[in-house]
């Protein structure tokens, strides 16, 4: 019998978008033998919609609005199976077995929407609650990754409220020129900006600031940028190393979602054996010192004497068309559509294996 699968997309975030492309892309490769999917959306205010006459064949998101004739949804779990209720009529309008949400960035991505899955007794792709929400927050990732062995970029924190306490001299006498200031709970280099000169600082923490109420000021490092996927629960297996040769200044968010020309990405990576097993079991042991499950990909920057540092983990990383962390399992070995039953699979494998251990507390 084939397991209903809700596709979850949209989203509160400035990276609304780019999941309706991720989710147009999961619900043309699924394994149609295996399961039947479903479209769910959230729009941008944050009400769950359903959309009972959206087309279920060969699907663009991006071309066809899904929101205009959906009606506003509540999800309720019934004996394991999650209903999904019209508001108004109080009817179930479509049920499904297990939440594959590609909602990137706040809300999405930071542990609340996972929360929301965990209450309802929902199995769902991705880390869980902990994993997403450490990993969302690049000062607390960094500060564990350090704590664990693991090199990172030099940085300091900032809050809104105390951003007087550091300057621009005080910055490039740390971490000296050029350097980066980014939000500390966006994704996709939302609000991320290099700076090079006093007047870029205070510019780019006013457009980081616009996104969250914490900062990172980040050393640059000067190296490649290398990128490796990760997949799986207790025993997760890393990805070939894949190569970020951005024709931009940095890899922006055009970059990674919608500029096909933004960067080039080269599979397998340019680097040597020795460099790319260093950095594969770098990104196992990151994924773990994070509590990540089910999928991550993990970024690095590999100076020339062979260190490196991680960069950052995202735990729902795109599914587009012009994505890493799909197109590196495919250069591994696993085709697009077996990696959609794989992260199902493995997010089925986690809830049984949670639910045994919390009928035994």
């Amino acid at each position: 019998m084939k397991r209903k699968i809700s596709i979850i997309f949209g989203g509160k975030s400035a990276e609304h978008e780019v999941s309706l492309n991720s989710a147009s892309n999961i619900f043309n490769a699924v394994d149609l033998e295996r399961f039947d999917p479903l479209l769910l959306g959230v729009d941008k205010a944050g009400q769950w919609c359903y959309n009972p006459d959206y087309p279920s064949e060969h699907i663009d998101l991006r071309k066809l609005d899904y929101y205009p004739n959906s009606r506003p949804v509540t999800l309720r779990n019934r004996h394991g199976q999650i209903n999904i209720i019209d508001q108004e009529s109080n009817k179930v309008l479509d049920n499904f077995e297990v939440a594959f949400s590609i909602i990137h960035g706040t809300f999405g991505e930071d542990g609340v929407i996972q929360g929301f899955f965990k209450s309802q007794d929902i199995p769902f792709v991705g880390p869980d609650v902990l994993g997403s929400s450490i990993c969302m927050d690049k000062d607390i990732t960094k500060r564990l990754l350090r704590d664990s062995g693991i090199p990172i970029a030099d940085f300091i924190t900032v809050y809104r409220e105390n951003q007087a306490d550091i300057n621009y001299e005080e910055a490039k006498n740390q971490l000296g020129l050029p350097l980066f200031i980014k939000p500390c709970n966006a994704g996709s280099s939302v609000g991320v900006s290099k700076v090079t000169d006093e007047g870029s600082f205070q510019q780019a923490l006013s457009e980081a600031f616009r996104f969250d109420r914490k900062v990172l000021i980040e050393e640059a490092i000067v190296g490649q940028e290398l990128e490796c996927a990760v997949l799986g629960n207790e025993n997760p297996q890393p990805s070939i190393i894949g190569e970020i040769a951005a024709t931009k200044e940095f890899y922006t968010y055009d970059a990674k979602y919608v500029d096909a020309d933004g960067a080039k990405l080269i599979i397998p990576a340019r680097i040597e054996e020795n460099d790319s097993d260093k950095l594969r079991k770098g990104a196992v042991a990151a994924y773990k010192a994070t509590c990540c499950e089910g999928l991550a990909r993990v970024d690095f920057f590999l100076r020339s004497d062979g260190s490196y540092v991680v960069n950052e983990i995202n735990t729902i990383p795109g599914f587009t068309e012009i994505s890493m962390y799909p197109k590196l399992w495919e250069q591994t070995g696993i085709s697009y559509s077996d990696l959609i039953t794989k992260l199902i699979d493995l997010a089925v494998e986690r809830h049984e294996r949670n639910s045994r251990f919390e009928t035994m507390m």
